[in-house]
C-alpha cells in the first residue's frame, strides 16, 4: 500500500496530550490518525456522534440560580396560583 504525506494544523496542547496518550497505547501520531481515518471509512462517517452539549454553561448557571432561590428561606413561596395572585395584587396595591 502506497502512503502519502498529509499536513494538518492542530492545537499544540492537543497534539502534545494526544501524543502522550498514544505513546501509552503503543502508537505514534501517524498510526493513530490512520486508525481514525480507517474507522471513518468503516462507519461511513465519524466513528462517534458529534452533538451540541445538552446543557450550555448559561443554562447550567440558570438552573443553579433557580435551585438557590428555591432553597432560600427569605424568598416567599406559594401553595397555589391563587396565593400567588393575591400576593401580586397586594404588592401592586402598596
Amino acid at each position: 500500500m502506497a502512503t502519502v504525506s498529509a499536513q494538518i494544523r492542530i492545537d499544540a496542547d492537543v497534539k502534545a496530550q494526544s501524543m502522550a496518550l498514544f505513546q501509552n497505547l503503543g502508537l505514534d501520531l501517524s498510526t493513530a490518525v490512520n486508525v481514525f481515518l480507517r474507522q471513518c471509512l468503516i462507519h461511513r462517517g465519524l466513528p462517534f456522534s458529534v452533538k451540541e452539549e445538552k446543557y450550555t454553561a448559561e443554562l447550567l448557571e440558570a438552573i443553579q440560580e433557580a435551585e438557590q432561590i428555591a432553597h432560600d428561606p427569605s424568598v416567599p413561596s406559594y401553595k397555589n396560583w391563587e396565593e400567588l395572585e393575591r400576593a401580586l395584587e397586594n404588592e401592586h396595591a402598596v
